[in-house]
């Protein structure tokens, strides 16, 4: 067959990229518009092999083979095929197993079947040789592509090089036309955006009435014990953390007159909680307010074809970010609220959320790949920027501006 087909190993195309733009190989350290990538690549194999494309596979590993955010918008591209391997984290660091296996099946299939008269091999792995030299046996022209690496010296196997038909090397000129480092002072990248709002949520005091009602101590720094479990729909239960207030706590200071301490940060956000479930077991404690049990979920507010659009909307637009996510869930459910009452009871509210939305919305973060999973839970930080969006999309549709609950 007269056409071309790119193998593409991610890890190393991506690693590589970031070791010459950012100076480290960790992918978290660059950001990559995929869709233009696979332009790329498609136009540049159909230059080089002078042959049609016929399919690009890419090759990748995910944490238990569940595919990430850019898993599932590059496997809905035009001519993209994604292959996942695992990915495991050993000694501090994430490692990828049976992805060079799969290539190596992919690439002797497509031979033998004479699928292509080219493949564009996109790696650096030497594991790939005998599949390199059985498709040169069935009359397959191998082109190698290498990432310039960041000294100027190989990044690739010898032995993959040596049996190479033909060679290229994709220089910093092409890999920056689709890749960015994330860092300020990186080659082509602004400087992150600061967001408050995650920041004060993490770092919100304990005030000093508050602390002398429970009987902690102010040099105390305990850490949270936020526990958000989404197996099989189960509703998050948070234990209270000492020395730090929940809203009910502050409520209860409020109602008592008691004397606040004037917060240490800047009036974004507020406190560590945001969802009342958890504290339902407390002694005195009250059950939800009938009006929050009674809001209904995005769920019930969604009809089936909006279901279509919002499952295409995530594959395609929404990236995955915690913050991002947060926004595009409360984004949705306010844009499909008929009794826009409800909007307003929940502003008041604030900074907790019914535990019905919010286990909704913890659920919904979990497709994106937020998983911990290890435990099956969704990190503390995330979670906290997963809500800090919410607030934030909230905020934006009401007009109104939440000062920290300590004002």
């Amino acid at each position: 067959m007269d056409r071309c087909i790119v193998l593409v190993d991610a890890g190393y195309l991506l690693g590589a990229a970031a070791s010459l733009l950012a100076g480290e190989p960790s992918r978290s350290r660059i950001t990559v518009d995929h869709s233009a990538l696979v332009q790329q690549l498609r136009e540049q194999a159909e230059s080089d092999t002078e042959r049609p494309l016929l399919r690009i596979y890419w090759f990748d590993g995910a944490p238990d083979r569940v595919p990430q955010p850019e898993h599932r918008r590059l496997r809905v591209m035009p001519r993209v095929t994604v292959r996942l391997g695992a990915l495991t984290r050993s000694d501090g660091r994430w490692a990828q197993k049976g992805v060079d296996a799969a290539m190596h099946a992919e690439l002797t299939e497509l031979a033998r079947n004479r699928a292509c008269s080219d493949v564009v091999l996109v790696t650096g792995d030497g594991d790939l040789l005998p599949g390199m030299m059985a498709a040169k046996e069935h009359g397959v022209a191998v082109h190698l592509w290498a990432v310039q690496a960041a000294d100027g010296d190989y990044n690739q196997s010898e032995d993959l090089v040596a049996e190479a038909d033909e060679r290229r090397v994709l220089d910093r000129t092409w890999i920056t036309k689709a890749v960015r480092a994330k860092e300020y002072g990186g080659i082509c990248a602004p400087p992150p955006v600061p967001r408050p709002e995650i920041a004060a949520i993490l770092s919100a005091p304990l005030p000093e009435s508050a602390l002398s009602q429970t009987g902690e101590r102010p040099a105390e720094r305990p850490h949270p014990a936020d526990g958000a479990d989404t197996r099989d729909g189960a509703v998050e239960r948070m234990p209270a953390a000492k020395g730090v207030p929940t809203p009910k706590d502050l409520a209860a200071l409020r109602a008592s007159g008691a004397p606040q301490a004037a917060p240490a940060h800047p009036p974004t956000a507020t406190l560590r909680w945001s969802s009342d479930r958890g504290w339902v077991e407390r002694p005195g404690t009250a059950a939800e307010p009938a009006e929050a049990a009674a809001m209904p979920t995005l769920a019930q507010l969604t009809s089936a074809e909006q279901r279509w659009a919002d499952r295409e909307e995530d594959i395609t637009t929404v990236g995955g970010d915690p913050y991002e996510v947060g926004q595009v869930f409360a984004r949705r459910w306010v844009e499909r609220l008929g009794d826009h009452g409800h909007l307003e009871k929940l502003s008041s509210m604030y900074p907790r959320i019914p535990h019905r939305i919010d286990g909704e919305l913890l659920r919904y973060a979990a497709r994106f790949g937020l998983l911990a999973h290890k435990d099956d839970q969704i990190d503390e930080h995330d979670r906290y920027a997963i809500r800090a969006g919410f607030w934030r999309e909230i905020d934006v549709r009401t007009g109104v501006e939440h000062a920290p609950a300590g004002d």
